[in-house]
């Protein structure tokens, strides 16, 4: 099932399936600061995508060291369909004392403004830190669409942002954001 509503003159999507099968043209990695792969999201990506991209990530290391939580950075996409992957890193759910909202909000709206410095079009996201770093899925979920749209409403260049969540339970937290057409 698909379900969309629109920001401004750009499709916000909801999408229940594989992130690595996105045809857009970016999609985001759930990364470690790192960069260097691991788990979940980012090393589906990863094995997907091959080795073109861990060598870029390689280089962005070298070059800048790890990547802070909130902020963004992108490779090619290598054999995924979508031509580049934004790789940010979201926060590691501590309880929600540590700042991790906004972390989480600035992990979005970073990967956006490096889609559109980029001249891209499209976009999609995955659940951001509500794997392995803990991040409760309803508080994750409001914190995304808030951001997104918060961007959006800039008037910004893209055609369509993509959600693409992996579970239907995943999919039950973000659903209410696009009934309210908010």
């Amino acid at each position: 099932m698909t379900t969309s509503l629109a920001v401004g003159g750009t499709a916000i999507r909801l999408v229940c399936g594989d992130i690595t099968q996105q045809d857009t043209d970016a999609i985001v990695n759930a990364a470690n600061s790192s960069l260097m792969g691991g788990g979940g999201v980012d090393g589906a990506i990863h094995r997907a995508g091959g080795p073109a991209i861990l060598n870029e990530c390689r280089t962005i290391r070298e070059n800048r060291g790890p990547l802070p939580p909130g902020e963004a950075v992108i490779t090619t996409g290598g054999r995924l369909k979508a031509r580049h992957v934004i790789h940010t890193v979201g926060p590691v759910w501590r309880g929600g004392s540590n700042n991790e909202e906004a972390i989480l909000a600035n992990a979005y709206r970073a990967s956006l403004h490096v889609a559109i410095n980029k001249g891209l079009r499209t976009i999609a996201f995955p659940s951001i830190s509500t794997g392995a770093y803990g991040f409760p899925v309803d508080r994750a979920s409001r914190i995304a669409f808030d951001a997104v749209r918060s961007v959006l409403r800039e008037g910004v260049p893209l055609s369509e942002v993509r959600f693409v969540v992996f579970s239907r339970d995943d999919e039950a937290a973000y659903l209410p954001f696009f009934e309210q057409g908010q």
